[in-house]
């Protein structure tokens, strides 16, 4: 073995744990994550590139949004993987604040094509006043945006 090609050889090899790191990092720095809210219920926006609508887990627990993502890697024919340093499995949270009433169970969870989870929790008032649409009319709703798919959010 030449000089050149040890060289290479620990070079390849730094590179690959280097990948690694980089997924363990993605693992374990939680998902950003936006929380908006309105008069009728408040919005949570996660980043989720690279995952199908069967990678989701959506939870709602005690005031806490909570998701997981367990997404594949795909392979391509013809390719090497040289880096392997996306995380494969994601995890991330959302705490809405201390006074918020929701109906968890009236929430929905959408997926765009883009890799944005949108989940939508209505406010308890908005329910008791009539503001939010009832589930069949929000289903056909998201049935018409193009790009989206519908998630179920455990509790």
């Amino acid at each position: 073995m030449s000089l050149s090609s040890f060289a290479d050889a620990v070079g390849a090899a730094l590179y690959r744990q280097i990948g690694r790191a980089n997924g363990r990092v993605q693992r374990h720095r939680p998902l950003a994550v936006d929380l908006l809210e309105n008069e009728t219920g408040y919005l949570v926006v996660f980043d989720a590139p690279g995952a199908g609508p069967d990678d989701i887990q959506v939870r709602y627990l005690e005031g806490t949004v909570t998701v997981k993502i367990d997404r594949f890697r795909q392979f391509h024919d013809g390719y090497e993987m040289r880096f392997p340093g996306r995380g494969m499995e994601l995890e991330g949270e959302a705490e809405l604040p201390g006074d918020a009433l929701v109906e968890p169970d009236a929430g929905t969870a959408t997926l765009s094509e883009a890799g944005a989870l949108r989940i939508e929790i209505p406010k308890h008032s908005a329910i008791d006043d009539g503001e939010i649409e009832d589930a069949s009319t929000a289903e056909d709703a998201s049935d018409t945006e193009p790009g989206t798919d519908e998630i179920p959010i455990d509790d």
